[in-house]
């Protein structure tokens, strides 16, 4: 991976600061409506509570509007030229593609920080196992909402791409079983959208596998591999069709 490519990447990010105040605040945001200040939130759930829930859903959420928003960039980017600069110079197109997701997780680091702080400090409880391996799984994870940003970034030749992948999150989220408990038909229909396979890997360590619905009945369990194929799958398809639009790009250029 090229550091250097990386490195400014990451400090012309930095200097779009309200872009990085809504990345960062607003997921910690949702968590104290819809967490920590609802009744029942220091219910138990499996290895931690409620709020813990929550919590890991809204920072799973928090990673994926980050990710897709950095990753969307590139259409602006591509509109002035940049693009076509980069053509000029030995980066190749899977590099592009690398340093663009490595920029995307990094940038997701920052919302799922800050919101564990404030889970940390308003309830939000479980093992320590639980915590670790959520935030890994969170982190990680994250990388396939870089290439899904990056797709629609270089797809569209328009600066509209960020809003409406960022639109599409929230469609995706709904129906990935982040903000309400789905069941019955469209809850088989979730598990095959990509912020499914996510947010139930992010919640596994604390759920264990265990679906939830509503009224707090029991929807029965998906087992570790549910998670791990869809969002393997997702990857390798969201990563290929990435470095084929690189070089689509390029070869018009």
């Amino acid at each position: 991976m090229n550091t250097t490519y990386l490195g400014l990447e990451l400090r012309r990010f930095a200097r779009d600061r309200a872009s990085l105040f809504f990345i960062v605040a607003l997921p910690a945001f949702l968590y104290i409506v819809f967490g920590a200040t609802q009744d029942g939130s220091q219910a138990s759930v499996g290895n931690g509570n409620v709020a813990l829930y929550i919590m890991l859903s809204m920072a799973a959420y928090g990673a994926v509007t980050a990710t897709v928003g950095v990753g969307g960039t590139a259409a602006v980017e591509r509109l002035q030229g940049w693009g076509r600069q980069l053509g000029l110079t030995p980066l190749p197109d899977l590099g592009f593609v690398v340093v663009k997701a490595s920029l995307a997780v990094l940038v997701a680091l920052l919302p799922v920080a800050l919101i564990s702080v404030v889970g940390a400090l308003t309830g939000a409880s479980g093992s320590a196992a639980a915590w670790a391996l959520s935030l890994v799984a969170i982190a990680v994870g994250s990388v396939v909402f870089a290439l899904f940003g990056l797709c629609a970034g270089l797809a569209f030749r328009s600066e509209a791409a960020v809003s409406a992948a960022s639109g599409m999150v929230v469609i995706l989220a709904f129906l990935g079983n982040v903000f309400v408990p789905l069941s019955g038909t469209l809850l088989a229909i979730a598990k095959f959208t990509p912020l499914y396979g996510y947010a139930t890997l992010a919640r596994f360590p604390v759920t264990e596998g265990r679906l939830i619905s509503n009224d707090g009945s029991d929807l029965g369990t998906d087992p570790l591999w549910v998670p791990l194929l869809n969002l393997g799958v997702w990857c390798a398809v969201l990563g290929v069709v990435a470095v084929l639009l690189v070089r689509r790009g390029r070869a018009r250029q």
